[in-house]
């Protein structure tokens, strides 16, 4: 659940003050990924700190359609209708209900976690770069409000021919590192409501805490 958490944490502030060129980077991104109805993701992570000895990794897959999803990471699992948000952590077997307005973790809908930038942070250009072979834009984000997070700064790493993110550096004041790879991205796939649909039966003996 740590992992999970980090990499939700820096989600959740207003903008202001952007960079141009990244900016125009950053717009045509988000144009893209909501002209999508559905979409399916998976990514990896990796939080490392070389102070402390961490070095954790872990996987994750998100589905997406209008304001349903579906996310797992590692052995949790966050569901939502639209209304309600249900997450399942199975170390604890335990699910947490509550309703998707109130919730304070909705930037857990990968979603938003696609378009993480577009709230919380001004932005900077960096240079162009290689990743894997490929030419990258490399654009930093700053959080706004820097003294009630507990990170410094934000990586984006975006493909320069094909639009995508692929890569997400988040940079802690501990000194730890967290890297986020997407691994596949698929527009528009048909997913069946029910995939969004909690049910108590596929969870049995979890207790269900309920956010009053």
């Amino acid at each position: 659940m740590k992992l999970v958490l980090i990499l939700f944490t820096f989600l959740t502030f207003v903008s202001f003050g952007q960079d141009a060129k990244s900016q125009g980077i950053l717009d045509d991104l988000s144009k893209k990924i909501k002209a999508h109805t559905s979409f399916y993701m998976e990514f990896s992570a990796n939080i490392k700190n070389t102070s402390t000895g961490t070095d954790e990794n872990e996987t994750g897959k998100g589905w997406v359609k209008g304001d349903k999803y579906y996310a797992s990471f590692g052995d949790n699992t966050i569901i939502s209708n639209g209304k309600k948000t249900w997450t399942v952590v199975k170390e604890e077997k335990t699910v947490y209900e509550a309703d998707e307005e109130d919730e304070d973790d909705d930037m857990m809908n990968p979603k938003k976690l696609m378009t993480i930038w577009e709230s919380g942070f001004k932005n900077k250009y960096g240079k162009e770069k290689q990743l894997n072979g490929e030419a990258i834009h490399e654009i930093y984000l700053y959080p706004k409000s820097p003294g009630s997070v507990d990170y410094h700064t934000v990586v984006l790493y975006i493909s320069k021919t094909k639009n995508e993110l692929k890569k997400v550096l988040l940079k802690m004041k501990d000194g730890t590192r967290m890297t986020y790879r997407l691994t596949n991205y698929t527009a528009n796939p048909e997913i069946n409501d029910s995939k969004f649909i909690y049910e108590a039966k596929k969870y049995p003996g979890y207790t269900v805490v309920r956010d009053n």
